[in-house]
């Protein structure tokens, strides 16, 4: 096995997207979009660039969590790109600063200041976490962060307030995700994927109810349609990544508790189809849920975590 350092050839694509986890992205975009229609109540011109800029962002804390792991991950994880030779860690930080300029490039084109002043923070909290943040407590908190503004990047400026619930959800989604990921390579106690489990529950519930707390109106749906929407993905998130978590803290093995991390990831895509379907787009909702299946299979082919 090569060390962690940079190799002679160019990589490949296949093990670029091994880096950036590929198949991983597709949660990401359904942020912006539960944003733009929480604030709108539709999705705006500026909606596309958004997404591209948030998977870019995206991508580039993948990179950058390999390049800053990759001492660790020769031990604990030595199938992955750089520990195996096949992505040099000069290249991985490479991708990282590329993809992040390119997200910043992006979230300017979209929305200038005002979507700096989300996307900013959003690639600090990111390479924080990916530099410092990950193994101490505030490690969890970063990650939520970082998911809750890509929500907000996705709400009109002057209407974000209308989104903070919906990023709140995602955000607390986020928490558990990051906690269980910390056991993945040793297992974890059961207390752990208890007690993420119980968030899991309590973030569905809440996200199932958000129909009744939003008003009806131009440019919304009938109540009727937002409240089956949010109720089929909640009820979604909480089969696919409730499910992962009870059979982890049944037994906490790492093999559990990696799949229940995996599951959490791109679970992501139907709490994101509630949270849309609430917000005023049971359509785009549908859309969201639909590509849940694909990027499952895709994930069978390259790991999300």
């Amino acid at each position: 096995m090569q060390g962690p350092n940079d190799i002679s050839r160019s990589p490949r694509l296949t093990d670029l997207a091994t880096l950036v986890r590929l198949p991983a992205a597709l949660s990401v975009p359904g942020d912006v979009l539960a944003g733009a229609v929480a604030s709108t109540g539709r999705v705006r011109p500026r909606t596309a660039a958004t997404m591209a800029s948030s998977v870019a962002l995206y991508w580039a804390g993948m990179a950058l969590n390999d390049y800053a792991d990759a001492t660790v991950d020769a031990v604990e994880r030595p199938e992955r790109p750089i520990p195996s030779g096949r992505v040099g860690r000069r290249t991985a930080l490479a991708t990282a600063c590329g993809l992040t300029a390119a997200g910043l490039g992006l979230a300017a084109l979209a929305g200038g200041r005002a979507a700096l002043g989300v996307a900013v923070p959003l690639t600090g909290l990111v390479w924080a976490y990916d530099l410092r943040l990950k193994s101490t407590a505030a490690g969890p908190a970063a990650m939520a962060g970082a998911r809750a503004l890509n929500v907000l990047a996705g709400a009109e400026p002057g209407r974000r307030s209308s989104a903070l619930p919906a990023a709140l959800l995602v955000g607390a989604h986020t928490y558990t995700v990051t906690a269980l990921s910390r056991h993945e390579v040793t297992g974890a106690p059961r207390s752990v994927p208890a007690a993420t489990l119980a968030g899991t529950a309590a973030t569905a519930l809440a996200a199932g109810a958000l129909p009744s707390l939003r008003r009806t109106g131009r440019g919304r749906p009938d109540g009727r349609a937002a409240r089956i929407g949010a109720a089929a993905g909640a009820l979604a998130y909480l089969t696919t990544y409730g499910g992962a978590q009870a059979r982890a803290a049944h037994h906490p093995s790492a093999a559990n508790v990696r799949q229940a991390v995996g599951a959490g990831i791109l679970s992501l895509m139907p709490l994101q189809a509630a949270l849309t379907a609430s917000g005023g787009a049971p359509a785009l909702a549908g859309l969201l849920a639909a590509a849940h299946p694909t990027a499952r299979r895709l994930a069978r082919k390259v790991s999300p975590t």
